[in-house]
């Protein structure tokens, strides 16, 4: 503000004009003044906060000064600052600004940190404050400056002595437009609402160590834009397919995290201890049993978004907990879901990139990088058609892969080809395992549906209509990872039964992630569940393809870690 007195009550019009004048050119002159600053060379003078210090000094002092401030009555965290506008409103609403314009009488309060502190001089500083993804500068001008001390005083360099970068600080001010054509605010008043104790690394270094910003994920969201912009796509993701399923018609629902039999995927659980029943439970693996029950009940068509546990190994597409989609579909089978999957699926990248094709580096930045084109329809591989092709022989009947003869063949036709494949060797791991190396492989500048499963590898998926031994099910892959799994749904409950004890039989043998039998489920079968189809999609691994991330902890807010000096290998 200009050093003019506020006007006193009965003034005459002559002298009220001649007063606003002279706030006119004491305005006009400040602009040109904060102008000139802005063009000259940066000062030699750094600001101190600018200056290198030793973190555990700056941290010393930083602590020092607030406990000054609170020692003093002013504190540093008041209870309250109110906004007017976010900073991308403040962007939208003035940006009609000419250059060297101020919008008279207007006054925006807006809040966020800073990124940036230039001091020009001791009456004139520039910030840069972000939020939302976006930035105002702040030109901080002496003669604007409304705020006084105890003593009445003006206290613009004691608060603008106080502010460092990382600070969350209300502004409340004019909006302009500089000389430069950048759209700024002129402060009458600046409030610290939350002191930054720690040195923020410059945003051009950004944080050199991947662990560090695994572990300080708020560190890794303040100084990284990208970091932040891929969780934003992440939402847009869930959206979407929240969005697409409440369209058709679908049900959001939500089912137990904590089970008694860790059923509905083929996966080793976490196991956790309900005190007062005195019982063990599993955490979740699926969702698939509790939401087919509820089709039992009448719900045609539900969903449910949320996480899973496994207790597996981390690796770069692999962590202990994870988000997944899982929707059932009553009278609807496989052939409808890789139609609706293609419809989301296809849908989905154009409104999240702006079209279809995306570009991929699996292997991380720096390496080359895969043009996937996801525009539908998708290639359609059955796995015994497609084995028998690629391998050039003949496989034993699906029919038959129960057998012990199946199991030798394909142990022996593993060793000739020198797949490997660890304990236990039953048919399901060993098929399992030539479909990764033959079949998903193929999944490179396209996603493919592989089709078709044996029933020794799908327990809950229904028997084809049509050729012995396979079931109705299908796996959506895109650049050799499975985005989706689904399949026409098993609703026969004596057959049913059969396969878990298929699978419990694989248990006994050795295979941890074989499934249990789950007698509620069996019996909700034996109500009734119609024709259905099931599906599932991992978000986590669709976002990093869109994100272009190769590392699932980069699209995970707070993934997994060992215990700091737990000599974790590096995933990266």
């Amino acid at each position: 503000m200009s050093d003019s007195a506020a006007p006193a009550e009965g003034m005459s019009k002559s002298a009220l004009k001649k007063q606003a004048k002279r706030e006119a050119i004491a305005k006009a002159k400040a602009a040109k003044e904060a102008e000139r600053a802005a063009a000259a060379p940066p000062s030699s003078k750094k600001a101190e906060d600018e200056d290198p210090v030793d973190p555990s000094k700056y941290f010393e002092a930083r602590t020092n000064k607030v406990a000054s401030l609170k020692a003093a009555d002013k504190s540093p965290y008041p209870h309250k600052f109110q906004v007017t506008s976010s900073l991308q409103q403040f962007l939208d609403t003035y940006a009609s600004l000419k250059p060297e314009e101020i919008a008279e009488g207007v006054t925006v309060s807006l809040a966020g940190r800073i990124m940036t502190k230039r001091q020009s001089s001791q009456k004139l500083l520039f910030y840069d404050l972000h939020g939302e993804g976006t930035k105002v500068q702040i030109m901080a001008n002496y003669q604007f400056h409304k705020d006084t001390d105890e003593k009445g005083e003006n206290n613009f360099a004691e608060i603008h002595g106080v502010l460092r970068r990382g600070d969350i600080v209300g502004v409340t001010g004019v909006p302009t437009r500089t000389k430069r054509n950048e759209l700024s605010m002129i402060p009458t008043s600046i409030t610290l609402l939350s002191p930054c104790l720690h040195q923020l690394p410059h945003t051009h270094q950004g944080i050199k160590d991947q662990e560090s910003r695994y572990r300080k994920r708020y560190l890794d969201l303040i100084i990284n834009a990208q970091a932040r912009q891929k969780f934003i796509v992440r939402s847009k993701i869930i959206n979407y397919v929240r969005k697409f399923l409440d369209t058709n018609g679908f049900l959001e629902v939500e089912t137990p995290m904590m089970n008694m039999i860790a059923g509905g995927a083929a996966a080793k659980p976490f196991i956790t201890h309900h005190n007062d029943l005195k019982l063990d439970l599993f955490l979740r693996v699926a969702p698939e049993l509790y939401l087919k029950m509820l089709v039992v009940g009448g719900y045609d068509r539900v969903y449910e978004i949320g996480r899973q546990f496994r207790n597996e190994a981390i690796d770069l597409t692999h962590n202990p907990e994870f988000t997944t989609c899982e929707f059932y579909m009553a009278y609807a089978d496989y052939n409808d879901l890789m139609d609706m999957t293609e419809q989301m699926v296809s849908g989905m990248v154009k409104a999240v990139t702006g079209g279809y094709i995306v570009t991929y580096h699996p292997e991380g930045p720096g390496t080359e990088g895969v043009t996937i084109d996801f525009t539908p329809p998708y290639r359609r591989i059955p796995i015994i058609e497609g084995l028998e092709e690629v391998l050039k022989i003949k496989l034993p009947k699906a029919d038959t892969f129960h057998t012990e003869e199946t199991r030798a063949f394909f142990d022996k036709l593993l060793v000739d080809k020198g797949v490997d494949c660890s304990a236990p060797r039953t048919v399901s791991r060993m098929v399992d395992k030539l479909v990764g190396d033959y079949l998903e492989s193929q999944a490179t500048t396209k996603p493919i549906f592989i089709t078709e499963h044996p029933q020794v590898m799908s327990p809950l998926a229904k028997w084809h209509r049509s050729k012995a031994g396979v079931t109705e099910r299908f796996e959506l892959f895109v650049s050799t990872k499975e985005v989706c799994n689904a399949y026409t749904e098993l609703n026969d409950p004596v057959v049913q039964r059969q396969r878990f004890e298929s699978q419990l039989a694989d248990r006994e043998a050795g295979d941890e992630e074989a499934q249990m039998i789950d007698e509620t489920f069996i019996n909700a079968l034996e109500y009734g569940l119609p024709p259905t189809g099931g599906w599932g999609m991992g978000i986590d691994r669709l976002t990093m393809m869109l994100t272009d991330s190769h590392n699932i902890k980069e699209v995970m807010l707070f993934p997994a870690m060992r215990p700091e000096g737990g000599g974790e290998a590096p995933a990266e």
